[in-house]
């Protein structure tokens, strides 16, 4: 079947009421499972929360429109849905950017991918597909809140457990790519990985600069791995960028080197900045759709370097069915290559979507934050030739959701459907959480859950870099501050690299006082 791209319907009302923040995060409530394949629901939107589209079905369909430009969230404009996504390369490059002294640019800033680099610690399911969490807290602000969908895949297995890896390694050895940060550390990078695999996992090489060309045949790992370190080693940096030509060959190879019931991937390592040959991603990705489909490889981006390709990078890994990730020195290299490598390799669910249904009696507008490139339209929740996330174990996806709550409002807010495809049977199953009024009237700072606090400030952070006012949001040093505090609660020293990283942010920015006036008011771009 041929597959469709993610479309977006400019009618669907939590969109025009801004924008998406799909992330990594965890929280409570309700979950109930079904088996989406035995076809008791027909496709189209997840069941609406009460007071759906026939209450309001004399309301225009747009909503109507506030005098701060949001719209309420009236029937139909009721339903969120979106493709999952754990990438989280534009927090590494923006982490990458501050430390040298420069402000992000704002157009590679996703929300998402900061909230998406923090632990949250969901409950996890035991087998393939996800748990469905959801909670919140009260912003403080203008009666605000924070809503919080926390989705969770089952635990990565150890090295030892999983399946064996069949990698083709596509390297960048473009004239861009000529210093230890860039071509040193992807050495260094796959010579980490080199020494990690097991015996009978198999990798190859190819690399690429106005042409492309293969290093390394696939190999099995078994007494070879010195071959495979020469090869890795006699990279050295040549001309111009020509990405179409690397992850075509890399293709090829990938096909050529195919193993049935190992997972089998291309990764692609490259600071992005194409400059020769095919430059754009859904063209480059068109040329090798039959080796995608038959074969079913996904490709897997790291991106490097201070001067990075980021929107060229996450096209083309959103469209080839993988992720992306970014490093900036050896010590994420390990992170990634070490520590997080099952859960790059293996997938535990296809094409997978999430819908939210917020309840009109209780919601009066509501606004997700970041995940803009991820949305989906609504009537194609159902439909598994839309295309969706593919999710790996040990991965968490939260969607976090500012939301204003009706006066005196009581009841059900949100109800929560993540709806995926098993990557062997292709069967399709959903999962649902759901929340109420009193799942998220607690305070946010200060508050029981930690994790969210965290996930909040990383939303609140990157709303910030792009120049927004999210209801709530403290200023860039009052936000520094609490991290530092919750860094110190944590001991996690992923929390307080966030502390460092707002702290410089704010310095650059001039230590300017950006309490979000604007959005205790109510007032959200």
């Amino acid at each position: 079947m041929k597959r469709r791209t993610r479309t977006y319907r400019s009618t669907v009302g939590l969109f025009l009421a801004g924008g998406v923040l799909l992330t990594a995060c965890s929280g409570g409530g309700t979950s109930d499972r079904s088996a989406a394949e035995s076809g008791k629901r027909a496709a189209g939107p997840a069941p609406a929360a009460p007071g759906g589209a026939a209450a309001d079905a004399a309301q225009p369909a747009d909503g109507a429109e506030k005098a701060d430009g949001l719209r309420e969230s009236i029937a139909p404009d009721y339903l969120s849905t979106f493709a999952l996504d754990v990438d989280t390369a534009s927090y590494g490059y923006a982490r990458r950017t501050l430390a040298d002294g420069r402000l992000p640019g704002p157009e590679t800033v996703r929300p998402e991918e900061f909230v998406n680099s923090f632990r949250q610690g969901y409950h996890r399911p035991a087998g393939n597909g996800f748990s469905v969490s959801v909670d919140g807290a009260s912003a403080g602000s203008g009666g605000w809140s924070l809503v919080r969908v926390g989705l969770a895949t089952k635990a990565a297995p150890s090295s030892a457990e999983r399946p064996p890896a069949a990698l083709t390694f596509v390297v960048d050895i473009s004239g861009s790519m000529a210093s230890s940060d860039r071509l040193g550390l992807v050495k260094t990078s796959l010579g980490i990985l080199t020494d990690e695999l097991r015996d009978d996992d198999s990798v190859s090489l190819v690399t690429f600069s106005d042409e492309a060309r293969t290093v390394l045949p696939m190999t099995r790992l078994r007494d070879h791995r010195g071959r495979i370190h020469e090869a890795v080693d006699s990279m050295e940096p040549a001309d111009s960028t020509n990405v179409g030509a690397g992850v075509r060959r890399g293709y090829e190879e990938a096909v050529e080197g195919h193993r049935k019931g190992a997972n089998n991937r291309v990764v692609l390592l490259s600071d992005a900045l194409a400059n020769t040959g095919e430059t754009d991603a859904e063209a480059i990705l068109e040329r090798i759709d039959s080796a995608r489909r038959d074969y079913g490889i996904t490709l897997f981006g790291v991106g490097v370097g201070s001067d990075y390709g980021d929107a060229f990078m996450e096209q083309l890994t959103n469209k080839g069915d993988g992720h992306t990730t970014y490093i900036a020195d050896e010590e994420q290299a390990r992170k990634v290559f070490v520590d997080q490598l099952p859960a790059h390799l293996e997938l535990t669910a296809r094409d997978a979507k999430a819908q939210v249904a917020f309840d009109p009696k209780t919601v009066e507008k509501f606004k997700l934050i970041g995940y803009e490139d991820r949305k989906v339209a609504d009537d194609d929740f159902r439909n598994d030739s839309v295309d969706g996330g593919e999710i790996g174990p040990g991965h968490t996806v939260t969607a976090l959701y500012a939301v204003r709550l009706r006066d005196g409002a009581s009841g059900r807010v949100a109800t929560a459907t993540v709806r995926w495809m098993d990557p062997k049977s292709r069967a399709a199953h959903e999962e649902t959480g759901s929340v109420g009024t009193g799942g998220i009237d607690g305070k946010l700072w200060g508050g029981r859950s930690i994790r969210l606090q965290v996930t909040a400030a990383a939303a609140y952070f990157a709303d910030n870099l792009r120049g927004g006012t999210l209801p709530g949001a403290p200023g860039l040093g009052e936000l520094a501050t609490k991290v530092d505090e919750l860094a110190r609660s944590t001991e996690d020293d992923s929390v307080a690299k966030l502390a460092t990283a707002i702290g410089r942010a704010d310095r650059l920015k001039g230590g300017r006082a950006d309490t979000g006036a604007g959005a205790d008011e109510g007032e959200m771009d």
